[in-house]
């Protein structure tokens, strides 16, 4: 479950001549990050919603572990699958110890790792340095702060973060990610996202609490997920996919585990 953050000039592409969503066709919308002109004074503070554990060093040092190590390679073949090629600009958002990032460096030329924990990013970088990898940009920021300088960018990834965010903040963020992409850009998105009835929660959450790591240094245990749902912003699938769909995306392929944790490929439109 990764935690997980500065506006600067107005940037603008321009909407296709077809594209209705954010008004009369040809309308101009801004690009992700970047000052609309609104009030800052309503914003939250990602840094407070991060968790303090991954502003820890030491849990840092161990989060892959407790991570159990996710394989990126599923993600970077879905996205070659949807032609995103080696001359792709990729922005993995909550990038984490990097798991992800330093694998599509090596794939794409050029990554962008996205996170608000300093210690993240410090982590991240020793990584890069210690792999001889030189495409890849840090920048300390998050879903609704992250100011993205050129043009719009191929792929988004992103994993076990958005939950951080209300469900009002996710809807910002999502419309955020959605300007930062070109036409036909690529969410890949993967969350904490339930995938029951209400009334399920208890059957569902005593199934997840069983079958949790009895030893924290293995994995995160019952009181972990209890935790994060009391605590942590996890909303239900039926919730997210209008989301998804009101900030411009076509959700192409959607799979769940065990009702509770979602996998998403979308296009932008």
């Amino acid at each position: 479950m990764s935690k997980l953050i500065v506006p600067g000039p107005r940037h603008w592409e321009c909407a296709s001549a077809a594209c209705t969503r954010h008004g009369k066709p040809g309308a101009k919308r801004p690009v992700f990050g970047q000052d609309r002109g609104m009030s800052k004074s309503w914003m939250i503070d990602e840094l407070a919603y991060a968790g303090p554990e991954h502003l820890d060093p030491t849990f840092v040092s161990g989060y892959d572990r407790k991570q159990g190590y996710p394989d990126p390679s599923e993600d970077l073949a879905v996205l070659g699958a949807h032609g995103v090629g080696a001359s792709a600009i990729v922005v993995d958002l909550a990038a984490g110890t990097g798991q992800f990032a330093l694998a599509a460096a090596r794939r794409f030329r050029r990554v962008v790792a996205v996170d608000v924990s300093p210690a993240m990013q410090d982590y991240l970088r020793g990584r890069a340095t210690e792999a001889g990898v030189s495409n890849i940009d840090f920048v300390r920021a998050g879903f609704l702060s992250y100011e993205h300088a050129g043009p719009p960018v191929d792929a988004v990834y992103t994993r076990n973060a958005l939950h951080q965010l209300p469900d009002f903040f996710k809807a910002i963020a999502l419309d955020r990610i959605a300007g930062l992409l070109r036409p036909g850009g690529i969410l890949r998105l993967h969350d904490l996202i339930y995938d029951f009835r209400p009334s399920e929660a208890e059957e569902v959450f005593s199934r997840w609490f069983a079958e949790a790591a009895k030893n924290p240094a293995d994995g995160y245990t019952a009181e972990d997920y209890a935790e994060h749902v009391r605590t942590e912003f996890s909303t239900f699938r039926w919730l997210l996919e209008p989301m998804i769909t009101a900030a411009g995306f076509r959700i192409v392929q959607s799979s769940f585990q065990r009702a509770l944790y979602g996998t998403y490929t979308c296009v932008r439109l």
